[in-house]
């Protein structure tokens, strides 16, 4: 996806950053997507359908690229949020059910993720599993709250490797690789199944997330914000091929990192559970247990302290992008770089998602239908925000010259036609 005709830069004696510098907004939103709630999503597609839900996870690699891109470029560009560029641009109908629906599944995100690590983290050590949960919500507000953006970032990018559990699984258990490479690219044959349909949809829906634009084009107007030499690329676009080029990088080896970590999960509920019979599994805690006979101690302790980390990572991601597309809203100040007293409002909505999520753990509502109708939310509202991001970025009020270049928008399009086919599929397969 290459960036349209852009004015070249002046050459600088400056150094030129390693590539592990320019990682940051692409690689954690990535990382966070493959969160609890996931790792339950991919588990129960490796281990009811085995090898052959693989190709999913090759299909949105490159839609994920496309529309993060988008959602990058519009906060660099405009030194603004998604939610602020909607504000200025779009009617106010279409903007407060969006960040109010988007707040909404964020805090059922949160909560079935608390429960997730309480119940890893009681696998792991024993205890109990609601308490331990209360302690991961809590710690996730302090860190945010307390821990300026600069510092902050650098924890989350720490956080990533928890990730890497998911793919030291993989060498613990046998792989058939030779049947692995067969069916990760083959497409079953048809008629599929309503249960297999509502499986590609979550799959769909897990991967390319409302949450993640809000938070990646925020991440952008933070990186601004962080560095006093960076413009807004609107007003500056002699800095647009190196902006532009560092966001590519950065969301091409963050998605890849999810889709890679995703893929592996798959992989490993197949070729244990799946192929021993066990295709019933509700949560990422169920499939560590489940694991652990099977694949033996190492394997499931990977597999639950995974859940851990991936949880410590996705709860600011989930309560921080519901707190930008608040705050943009309603033009509160928004930025995790501001002392809590400085943007009172902002930090207000990370502390109520946290602590909301964390409330509902004790609340006598199924955990599975909860994350459903999470799913449901976030499928119905990526749509509109998805076709508003393609409207916003080929304009040239919003972006000024730096309008997106036909490759992308093809790509951005077709990403929206997807999900939308996704969102309708689910809801013909349910309502029938």
């Amino acid at each position: 996806m290459h960036a349209e005709k852009i004015i070249e830069p002046e050459q600088s004696q400056e150094q030129e950053p390693n590539w592990l510098s320019k990682l940051g907004p692409g690689l954690i939103a990535g990382a966070a997507d493959d969160d609890p709630s996931g790792i339950a999503t991919y588990s129960q597609a490796g281990a009811q359908f085995g090898f052959g839900m693989l190709w999913t996870l090759v299909i949105t690699y490159p839609l994920m690229v496309g529309i993060q891109i988008v959602s990058a470029r519009i906060g660099r560009v405009t030194g603004h949020g998604l939610a602020t560029n909607i504000r200025r641009h779009y009617p106010a109908w279409l903007l407060y059910p969006i960040v109010g629906l988007l707040l909404l599944a964020n805090t059922i995100n949160i909560a079935a993720d608390v429960a997730a690590m309480g119940d890893a983290m009681k696998l792991v050590a024993g205890g109990p599993a609601q308490l331990y949960a209360v302690g991961f919500g809590l710690v996730s507000v302090l860190l945010q709250v307390f821990i300026p953006y600069t510092r902050y970032v650098s924890v989350l990018k720490w956080l990533t490797l928890a990730l890497l559990a998911y793919v030291a699984t993989v060498f613990v258990v046998h792989i058939p690789w030779e049947r692995v490479a067969k069916e990760a690219v083959a497409l079953p044959a048809l008629p599929w199944k309503p249960a297999f349909i509502t499986t590609i949809v979550a799959v769909f829906g897990t991967t390319i997330s409302p949450y993640l634009f809000f938070w990646q084009a925020s991440q952008e107007v933070e990186e601004l914000r962080a560095d006093d030499s960076a413009h807004a690329l609107k007003k500056a676009p002699r800095e647009a091929r190196a902006g532009f080029n560092r966001i590519r990088l950065d969301t091409y080896i963050g998605m890849g990192f999810s889709n890679l970590v995703a893929f592996f999960i798959m992989l490993t509920t197949a070729v244990t559970l799946h192929l021993h019979g066990m295709t019933e599994i509700e949560t990422s805690a169920q499939a560590a247990t489940a694991l652990r006979p099977i694949a033996g101690d190492f394997a499931f302790m990977l597999f639950a302290l995974g859940i851990i980390g991936t949880g410590m990572l996705a709860i600011p991601v989930l309560a921080g992008s519901a707190a930008y597309a608040i705050a943009g809203a309603f033009k509160w100040k928004n930025s995790l770089e501001h002392e809590p007293q400085m943007a009172p409002k902002f930090y207000g909505i990370i502390v109520v998602a946290t602590l909301a999520g964390v409330g509902l753990v004790f609340a006598p509502i199924d955990p599975i239908k909860a994350l459903y109708w999470s799913a449901v939310i976030n499928g119905v509202i990526s749509i509109p925000i998805m076709a508003v991001m393609m409207l916003m970025a080929s304009r040239v009020d919003v972006m000024g010259r730096l309008v997106i270049a036909r490759r992308l928008k093809v790509i951005g399009w077709m990403c929206t036609a997807v999900m939308a086919a996704a969102v309708t599929a689910m809801l013909v397969t349910n309502l029938a």
